[in-house]
């Protein structure tokens, strides 16, 4: 359920969007919302600028999340996001602990207005040599 609350953030979220567009940056703008509706901080998407493929707002907060917040204020804290997040963005924001998203455009949505968005898709083999491939996951995690 969205909310009127949800819904001033999540503009708030658009316009960091629209001013990334102005700093020459991709257009794609997030916050995080601690659970009093406190903004804690912002970010936008500097690919980029930053030459760097992880530089999307959704994963830079879910990592500022992580070591910044305990665990039981990140899973009351909402992260408002311009675009629906990607399946890396996703990964670090449920690592992160954080309890909520609400985001403004679908994958779809962005997709259609931006062809040009869709992201290829690489082959995967496996699983292999599982007896292996256990053994220091196995020393790790019975230590």
């Amino acid at each position: 359920m969205i909310t009127a609350a949800d819904e001033k953030l999540l503009r708030r979220a658009i316009d960091i969007a629209a001013q990334a567009v102005t700093l020459g940056d991709a257009p794609y703008g997030s916050l995080l919302a601690g659970p009093d509706g406190e903004i804690l901080i912002e970010a936008h998407n500097t690919v980029r600028r930053d030459n760097d493929i992880a530089a999307h707002p959704e994963l830079k907060l879910a990592r500022w999340a992580a070591r910044e917040l305990d665990e039981r204020t990140a899973a009351r804290t909402t992260m408002y996001t311009s675009c629906q997040p990607c399946g890396m963005c996703i990964g670090g924001i449920v690592r992160s602990g954080l309890g909520r998203v609400v985001y403004a455009l679908a994958t779809e949505q962005l997709v259609a207005l931006n062809p040009g968005s869709v992201w290829p898709t690489v082959e995967q083999y496996g699983p292999a040599l599982f007896e292996e491939a256990r053994v220091p996951i196995d020393t790790y995690y019975r230590s």
